[in-house]
This record gives structure tokens, C-alpha cells and sequence, in this order.
């Protein structure tokens, strides 16, 4: 079997991933990142969902996330430089009604994506098409990862892993308490119709329809839905499968995807005969992945809680700060309830190191929304920059601990955070 021998080993490059791994980079440790997919950027770009959210603290409008995903909004043209406030970002791509800015093409935050990795390449290596299928554990740490890819089984030997998996895999296998909500969230096929001319009656025709084909049994669930033209005036970005499942099990996993590709097309078929504006509409794509919102996330030294964030808790350790409302979906259709959430939106709130940190193995940190948060508490810290927060704290901490010659589990996370104040990466819970 093949061995590589790395520092820090980064698992999943979706947003954590990628920060997790372009800071341990910085921070002078040798990175391996590895992604299932062909590129990075997660549910940006594997499932198309072109949104920042939990960077800005709604109420305010102030930033309450910089750090890497900042830089890549300056690269992308979105933010000024010095930006501080959603009023320094794009006026066409911001909705201050969420509190989130709009990535403005997927393809492009791709490029960007591997542009920035590839400027790290003295320290780091990135391995596309490249999954985690195993995990060694002697004497509560990791001594191994197993992946697989074109090459076969690769054995990674890293000092310190990172798992940004989004479902706590390497946690989970490697013996460490993991917990999952009952029910989950369902998953969500995003999608594309292109040469959309809406007209006034068009949103409400467009829900209409969706409510009699799912009364009439042949649209089994939806939400929304959302119409966004955030790419171009004629293009219409979709919110509106859902999809009860658990992203876990494999067989289920496969039956969401394909659940979610049938439930697109029947919705676009179902606009393009009935509701004006969608006469000479074309199906562009789904993205390439159904989108995941909750699997399993570890229990940590630090669980973050509802009461965290209604009683905005601090922590002497906060590395990143949460802002995001509680963005709950339920698996099923609700034509009688909002669009999605429970209507609480916290102030900006502290997230601890230690809910990075899982029980049972010392040189292993989970980043994004697999951290350490309970059910209520998760549906506001699971979403992209908050995630990417957590990442850049991961790879900060990864880094640190290399160059003290100890281990991620055992660092002060009050140096992490003094880390990332050097770097303005947070936390920014105060105003």
C-alpha cells in the first residue's frame, strides 16, 4: 500500500475543508487536503448553492465572519477591501433581508478555489477525486487514514487530521461520541431554468402549482419555493425539493439523489406548462450533488446550545463567531408555516475551540457543521461562512500544534484565537 506522510491531513475540502486547509498551510505545516469530488468549495460548488450566509449579522449589517472567506469575497469583486458592513459589499448581490451575500458564479469561486491552493503548493497538496474510507486508532490517537482513489488504497500518516467531512466520518470511525437529530433536516436538489421571463403573477402562480401537484400525489414534498435571480435576469435558481433522508447510509443517500433529480424535473415541467414567465424556459442543471443539511455531529469538550446563543455566552476560547438564525427545515411539506426557520435570530454568539475538539482521540479536530452543537444550536452554525470560520480555526490550531510538538486536542484554544486576531480571522462577536 502507498504511504504519504504529511503534518496536517484535511478531509472533505467543501468550505471548512478549504479554509481549514489553505490556514494550516499559511501557518508554515505541510497539508495534505483530499475531496471526493473534483474541486473544492463544498455546497458552493458540488451542490450549487451560491450563498455566504452567517457572515453578516442581520440586524447590524456588520461582519461578524472575515478572515478567509472575506479574501475570497475581495477576489471574487463582491467586497471592498476594508469591508466591514453589508453595505460594502455589491448592491445586486446581497439580500439584507436574509443577511447574505450571493457568490456570483459557481465556476469561478471553482477557479478560485484551486488559484489559492496552488499558491500554497510549497506547503500544500490537494488530491481531487480522493475519499476517506478508513481510520487506524493506537492509544487514542490517529495514527493512519485510508483513502482511496485512482491509485488504489493510500495510507496517509498525518501528525494532526482535520475532518471536514460535513457528516463526522473520521470521527465517527476513529471510536468518538457522535450524535445525530431526530428527525433530520431533509436534503435539497438545487437547480437551474434558464430564459425565464417573470412577469407580476409569476412567484405566486409558481407556488400554486407546486401545492396541487404535491396534493395531487406527483410531487411527494417541497418548500419555498425560492426563485432567485441572483446569475443573470432570465435565470432562475431554485429552492424547492425536499427530501427526508439520512446522507449516513449509503442506500438511502442514493435513493435522496435520485428522489431529489425526479422531484426537479417534475417542478420544472410543472412551471414551464402552468405559470407565466416559464413558456419558452429551458432545464439548465441540477447541482452535481443534493445538497446536506444535518447528519451526524461529534459531542465535543464543548457543546454549543440554544442557550449559548439566547444568553450569547462567552468563551475565553471563541474562534469564530455564529450570527445565522435558526434555519430549521423540517422533512416534511408545510404549506401553513414560513419558508424555512424558527423566526429566532440570535445576536452574534461565541463558538468555543473545544466544540472542535472530540472525546477519545487527541490529534483529531472536526470542523463545520459536524462540530460540536446541539439540534437547535446547529441549524444556525452550519451554514457556509460560519463553517469556513471553523475551518480556518482548525488549520490555525493544526498548525500551532505542530510547531509546539503537541497535539490539536490538548492546544490552549486561547492561542488559536490570539492566532487568528493576527490574521483578522475572528472572532468579531463583539462590534
Amino acid at each position: 500500500m502507498k504511504i504519504i506522510q504529511t503534518d496536517v491531513l484535511v478531509c472533505g475540502g467543501g468550505c471548512a475543508g478549504l479554509a481549514a486547509a489553505l490556514s494550516s498551510a499559511r501557518h508554515g505545516a505541510k497539508t495534505l487536503l483530499i475531496e471526493r469530488a473534483g474541486f473544492s468549495g463544498g455546497i458552493i460548488t458540488t451542490v450549487g448553492l451560491p450563498y455566504f450566509d452567517g457572515l453578516i449579522d442581520k440586524p447590524s449589517g456588520r461582519f461578524v465572519v472575515k478572515g478567509i472567506p472575506l479574501e475570497l469575497l475581495q477576489q471574487l469583486g463582491v467586497a471592498k477591501d476594508g469591508a466591514k458592513h453589508i453595505d460594502d459589499l455589491r448592491p445586486d448581490l446581497i439580500t439584507k433581508y436574509w443577511g447574505s451575500v450571493w457568490i456570483p458564479n459557481v465556476e469561478e469561486f471553482k477557479l478560485l478555489s484551486d488559484e489559492l491552493i496552488l499558491k500554497e503548493r510549497d506547503q500544500l497538496t490537494v488530491l481531487y477525486h480522493s475519499m476517506a474510507c478508513d481510520v487506524e486508532v493506537r492509544e487514542g490517537r490517529i495514527a493512519a487514514v485510508i483513502l482511496a482513489n485512482k491509485d488504489g488504497l493510500t495510507r496517509v500518516e498525518a501528525r494532526q487530521v482535520i475532518d471536514c467531512t460535513g457528516d463526522g466520518d473520521i470521527a465517527h470511525w476513529a471510536g468518538c461520541p457522535t450524535i445525530q437529530s431526530t428527525p433530520l433536516m431533509p436534503l435539497t436538489m438545487h437547480f437551474r431554468i434558464g430564459n425565464v421571463v417573470p412577469v407580476k403573477e409569476t412567484r405566486d402562480a409558481a407556488k400554486k402549482v407546486l401545492i396541487e401537484a404535491h396534493q395531487e400525489g406527483r410531487l411527494p414534498n417541497f418548500y419555498g419555493p425560492g426563485l432567485i435571480f441572483a446569475f443573470a435576469k432570465d435565470e432562475c435558481y431554485v429552492h424547492a425539493t425536499r427530501v427526508p433522508a439520512d446522507a449516513t447510509d449509503a442506500a438511502d443517500f442514493t435513493r435522496a439523489e435520485i428522489q431529489g433529480r425526479k422531484d426537479a424535473w417534475t417542478i420544472f415541467n410543472e412551471w414551464k406548462t402552468k405559470v407565466p414567465g416559464f413558456e419558452n424556459s429551458y432545464y439548465i442543471m441540477s447541482g452535481p450533488c443534493i445538497g446536506v443539511r444535518d447528519t451526524r455531529r461529534i459531542v465535543g469538550l464543548n457543546v454549543l446550545t440554544l442557550d449559548d446563543l439566547q444568553q450569547t455566552t462567552r468563551h475565553d476560547d471563541a474562534i469564530a463567531t455564529g450570527c445565522w438564525f435558526l434555519d430549521i427545515h423540517p422533512p416534511e411539506t408545510t404549506l401553513d408555516k414560513p419558508f424555512t426557520g424558527s423566526g429566532f435570530q440570535p445576536k452574534p454568539y461565541d463558538i468555543s475551540y473545544r466544540t472542535l475538539v472530540p472525546q477519545k482521540v487527541s490529534n483529531l479536530l472536526v470542523a463545520g457543521r459536524c462540530h460540536s452543537a446541539s439540534s437547535e444550536a446547529s441549524a444556525s452554525s452550519r451554514v457556509t461562512a460560519t463553517a469556513m470560520a471553523l475551518g480556518e480555526a482548525a488549520g490555525t490550531a493544526a498548525a500551532l500544534a505542530m510547531k509546539s510538538k503537541i497535539e490539536v486536542g490538548t492546544i490552549d484554544g486561547r492561542k488559536v484565537r490570539e492566532a487568528l486576531s493576527q490574521r483578522n480571522g475572528g472572532p468579531f462577536t463583539d462590534a
